[in-house]
């Protein structure tokens, strides 16, 4: 059985303009796909640049514009030199602000703590662990249905001003160091309320608050934390307990009044019997007083006052020695008029 010569080229030819087309697809496809992948991986510098300082994240931004550049324009293996330039900028150079600390860590182990400013870091080598912020920061924590020395269950809320002295230790000695503050913060609160009888918690909270900020940054200081103050806010008490205490508070307000009225009585009392003694030995006092009493009564306008007249004869015995002397030595004249009668001296002057 014989074969044809068509049937044997037709094949030949048909590869030969398969592998043609293939050939020339892939000429026109060499163009854009040369740059493709300086676009694909343009997208994570791009999207890292919002955690960068600004120095960093200009220069990153300026060499990723010139690696786009040139890549296009020039030469794309040059454009993919300045983006790698680009990736090493942004993952080496670091800044810091005065208020911070940088923990790096270069192969596992402590390299540095850098302080504010720019530096460099190895890329891949070194990592940095912590950013610890050294100002002063405040964390509130309170304990509920806390039981007094006396039983007495109280809620309390209080605040802790503290900082990092040590980044060193912030980062490497503990794993939180704020969840860290606010456990050991509540544990020392709920102590203290526990030792203290509820009367000195009430009104002695300075010494409560210098208890509770010894005790803290006892326990705080190896992990590098300063407590600066502690304050307490609230204290407050169940209900009922508040109106025993009020009841209490008012019991004690009429017994202080009592005695100091019973006091101020018994001063009038010394005082009374001193102007008794006085009385009793110069009459003529208390008949100036009594007149006095009675002036002091007649003053307003209107007034109207029934005396008897033993307390007015009383007043004046120098006046009825007066009348009973004149009336005993009295005679007439021969005329019918009344003589000239002779009295005693202190009766004269009454």
């Amino acid at each position: 059985m014989g074969i044809s010569p068509t049937q044997i080229g037709a094949p030949s030819v048909a590869a030969r303009i398969d592998h043609r087309s293939a050939a020339r697809q892939r000429q026109y496809a060499s163009a854009p796909t040369s740059l493709a992948p300086t676009r694909s991986i343009l997208l994570p510098p791009l999207i890292g640049l919002t955690h960068m300082n600004p120095i960093t994240s200009f220069l990153v931004l300026a060499f990723l514009a010139a690696a786009m550049g040139v890549g296009y324009f020039v030469n794309p293996y040059f454009g993919g030199a300045l983006f790698a330039v680009a990736l090493v900028i942004g993952s080496s150079l670091k800044m810091a602000n005065v208020w911070q600390k940088f923990v790096v860590l270069r192969m596992g182990k402590l390299q540095s703590v850098r302080g504010a400013g720019l530096f460099v870091i190895i890329p891949v080598l070194d990592t940095v662990i912590a950013v610890i912020d050294g100002r002063i920061q405040t964390t509130g924590f309170n304990a509920e249905q806390a039981l007094t020395k006396d039983t007495v269950p109280v809620n309390v809320d209080a605040i802790i001003f503290w900082h990092v002295q040590d980044a060193e230790k912030a980062a490497l000695a503990i794993t939180d160091y704020r969840q860290a503050i606010d456990r050991v913060a509540q544990t020392s609160l709920r102590e203290m309320i526990g030792s203290s009888m509820l009367a000195s918690l009430l009104s002695d909270r300075k010494d409560a608050d210098e208890q509770l900020k010894v005790e803290i940054g006892r326990k705080t200081a190896p992990w590098g934390i300063s407590v600066s103050s502690v304050e307490i806010r609230d204290v407050a008490i169940p209900v009922a307990l508040q109106d025993a205490m009020s009841r209490q508070a008012q019991a004690e307000r009429e017994k202080q009044a009592r005695v100091i009225l019973g006091s101020a009585e018994a001063a009038i009392a010394g005082q009374f019997v001193e102007a008794a003694n006085t009385y009793a030995g110069h009459p003529e006092a208390l008949q100036l007083r009594a007149m006095n009493i009675i002036y002091e009564t007649t003053k307003e306008r209107g007034a109207t006052i029934l005396m008897p007249s033993s307390m007015v004869d009383s007043m004046n015995p120098y006046g009825n020695t007066l009348a009973l002397a004149i009336a005993g030595s009295e005679t007439l004249k021969p005329n019918g008029a009344l003589k000239a009668v002779e009295l005693p001296l202190p009766a004269l002057a009454a």
